[in-house]
């Protein structure tokens, strides 16, 4: 995967949530196949929180696999599976033809905040999960990065430790959870490069089309949408005007992070093309 990064420097990737009823697999479909003709680097379909949509997102990551000319990233967590289980569906994602796998540790079953408990046979780090992987075959494997912090760490630095272990384990690449301004996105790439590792660390960018739903997706992320942004979206009553006001900030975030030199852009879609091919289009007008 970092070849293919390197190739399409800077990369586009999005990702998918899995879709909890038929209804909502055939716009997740629809979605897959408005962003397919934008030739993104790779896409990626998430767990549900802990690991509750596990069956639907092997087979939806198979169906990329098979029915479209995308270059699936399978998501793989620690969440209530044995390292068993775990090897399983590596060997799953792998019979389908599904080499690319992000490795994740994954929220508490009970939902962030809540402790965190490893499967009595199981992992209890992202590390160990890349090894893991690692161990099973020919795989590239992406990680998790966070430019607030994880939830858990002590502090930012011994985060970004965190992940320089990851890719001291195998890891090729890390991709950050959502945020909304460069600078702590920034600030880690920083921290990482200062401690000798040179793994991409690729932003996650989450336009905002609801304001009210990317704050709980932030908020189940561990983060927050900062005041200023907040600010920027009071008194737009009219759903157009909230979706403009998000592309137009989410495009200027990108154009800041491209210059900055990031290997590339990872779109949090909501399983919706709209805001995420206007916001392409803008970058290469």
């Amino acid at each position: 995967m970092r070849e293919a990064m390197a190739a399409h420097t800077p990369s586009y990737s999005f990702e998918f949530f899995p879709p909890k009823d038929d209804e909502g697999e055939t716009r997740l479909w629809q979605a897959i196949r408005e962003l397919e003709p934008l030739g993104p680097t790779f896409v990626s379909v998430t767990y549900g929180a802990g690991g509750s949509t596990r069956d639907r997102t092997i087979r939806i990551t198979e169906r990329i696999a098979s029915e479209t000319t995308l270059t699936p990233v399978a998501h793989l967590t620690c969440v209530g599976h044995s390292r068993r289980e775990l090897r399983a569906v590596v060997g799953s994602y792998a019979d389908a033809g599904v080499r690319n796998i992000l490795a994740l540790r994954g929220d508490p079953p009970g939902g962030l905040g809540q402790p965190w408990k490893p499967h009595p046979d199981g992992l209890d780090h992202a590390v160990e999960l890349v090894a893991l992987v690692r161990d099973l075959g020919d795989f590239s494997v992406g990680v998790a990065a966070f430019p607030g912090g994880h939830p858990e760490a002590v502090d930012l630095d011994a985060d970004a430790g965190v992940l320089v272990a990851k890719a001291a384990a195998g890891a090729d690449y890390a991709i950050t959870q959502l945020f909304f301004e460069a600078e702590p996105f920034l600030a880690l790439v920083r921290r990482v490069r200062g401690l000798g590792c040179d793994m991409p660390i690729i932003p996650g960018i989450m336009p905002i089309t609801s304001l009210s739903q990317v704050q709980r997706f932030a908020e189940l992320s561990g983060t927050s949408v900062p005041t200023p942004i907040v600010d920027r979206f009071r008194g737009l009553d009219d759903p157009h005007d909230v979706r403009a006001t998000g592309v137009e900030l989410a495009t200027a975030l990108c154009r800041e992070l491209i210059d900055s030199g990031v290997p590339g852009l990872h779109f949090y879609t909501l399983n919706r093309s709209k805001a995420t091919r206007e916001i392409f289009a803008a970058l290469h007008a």
